[in-house]
């Protein structure tokens, strides 16, 4: 994970984990993310899943996982529902900096 962060290092970006977990089930895996990889993100606790519903990622009473950016206004500038997005890092990078590009 800490690698594939550094992925995105130079990006004036903020990165959250957004779940509906209350903060408790969060700490659990902040502490355990920060243990495996020596860092963790912060994680937001959306469990009415309003933020999630708001970016359009709400799949029923759950979240699709995948990822995406809000500009600073608070408006979805892209969405992308993606199990595996972790295991394609890469592609998942050069999305993320793509539409952060475009946004300049």
């Amino acid at each position: 994970m800490h690698e594939n962060l550094g992925k995105l290092e130079g990006m004036d970006v903020e990165m959250f984990i957004i779940s509906k977990d209350l903060p408790e089930e969060q700490l659990q895996l902040y502490k355990e993310l920060e243990g495996l990889y020596g860092k963790s993100l912060s994680f937001i606790s959306d469990p009415d899943l309003e933020l999630i519903d708001h970016m359009g990622m709400k799949n029923g009473d759950v979240a699709y996982r995948g990822y995406g950016m809000l500009d600073q206004d608070g408006k979805v500038v892209f969405k992308t529902v993606n199990d595996h997005w972790g295991e394609q890092i890469d592609k998942t990078v050069e999305e993320i900096k793509d539409e952060y590009n475009n946004l300049k």
